[in-house]
């Protein structure tokens, strides 16, 4: 498909998930076995509710990481979250940045945008805004921001190397991003990757993890770094409705797989 029918097919999906709670999103999670057709985007999510500044009416049980614990963010900071969704991420990077900092969410969905923006009136924050944009082209000045987040969003931009070169535009001279997100290692079988497409929406934009790091750095930053990474486990029962167990005993052993990874990088 073209990139912006990819878009296109994004919004909806994610506009239909702001429409729901925490608990609407989460309460399927076993992916396709007991919803039908409906992908299950919240399997890779890690759990935030110790986290200062955390918000439950703005977790969607999204994301694939926690940025936020890597991203270095001091006091006073400037911080963009890209693909900001109800908010999750960006009250809890405003809870390290204190009330001098500022945090700009970025989201491409309207009802995401609706729905981060009635959360933060709610809690009073003068510090915290939501801005309705593409990652590709973001409504940011250059050179604006000391630290920029994402929690499972870059695997969805069609174009990942506008995308970066975008953040590497906006970032500060000096300052950085900690970014999680799916990536993919080796060459997955064919009937994996459309279990994993099922079973979790986000795979479907995955690009192997060494493709992924190279945008990066061909976008001008430096220090490129792992920060966390975890294998994400596809269900015994759900692949076997696509392969043999032969083939998933092969599967298993081969070292391929779908990666949630936390990478930092320096501009």
């Amino acid at each position: 498909m073209k990139p912006e029918e990819l878009k296109m097919i994004v919004r909806e999906k994610y506009g239909e998930i702001a429409r729901k709670s925490y608990v609407q999103n989460t309460s399927c999670g076993c992916g396709t076995s007991c919803c039908g057709s409906e992908v299950d985007y919240t399997v890779f999510s890690e759990n935030y509710s110790d986290l200062t500044g955390y918000n439950r009416e703005a977790d969607l049980g999204l994301g694939c990481g926690i940025p936020t614990e890597y991203a270095r963010i001091n006091p006073g900071d400037t911080v963009i979250d890209l693909g900001s969704g109800a908010g999750n991420d960006c009250f809890v990077a405003r809870a390290l940045t204190g009330e001098h900092g500022h945090v700009i969410g970025i989201d491409m969905t309207e009802e995401m945008i609706g729905k981060a923006r009635a959360n933060v009136a709610k809690l009073g924050f003068s510090n915290v805004e939501f801005r309705l944009g593409d990652i590709e082209n973001m409504p940011v000045d250059d050179n604006t921001a000391d630290v920029v987040i994402s929690n499972c969003v870059l695997n969805l931009v069609p174009d990942k190397k506008k995308a970066f070169d975008e953040i590497f535009r906006v970032l500060k001279p000096g300052g950085h991003l900690s970014v999680s997100d799916i990536v993919i290692k080796g060459d997955l079988p064919v009937e994996v990757k459309e279990a994993a497409e099922m079973y979790a929406g986000c795979v479907s934009g995955a690009i192997q993890m060494d493709e992924y790091l190279d945008i990066m750095k061909n976008a001008g930053l430096n220090n490129v770094t792992i920060q966390k990474s975890r294998q994400d486990l596809l269900p015994d029962d759900l692949l076997l409705d696509y392969i043999t167990p032969e083939q998933l005993k092969t599967f298993k052993q081969s070292g391929f797989g779908i990666f949630s990874i936390t990478v930092y990088a320096e501009k």
